[in-house]
């Protein structure tokens, strides 16, 4: 199993996330409670799939160049 295959099968943390999308991880947070970012909480942490952060990314990219980062 490659690397990039084992990435698509687990959940991701808030850095992998974060590191994956090239942002900070505040932004990612303020993604989940003003953009409605797909997450799920688990106990105290937030574990991503990455497919669906893709989807997400794509359905909610700007004209301008991106999904706009909330530094």
């Amino acid at each position: 199993m490659s690397v990039d295959s084992s990435i698509d099968d687990r959940w991701l943390s808030v850095g992998e996330i974060a590191a994956y999308l090239g942002v900070k991880r505040d932004t990612i947070y303020k993604w989940i409670d003003r953009r409605s970012m797909p997450a799920i909480k688990l106990g105290r942490l937030w574990k991503f799939r990455k497919a669906e952060v893709d989807s997400w990314v794509l359905a909610n990219a700007r004209v301008s160049g991106g999904v706009e980062q909330d530094a």
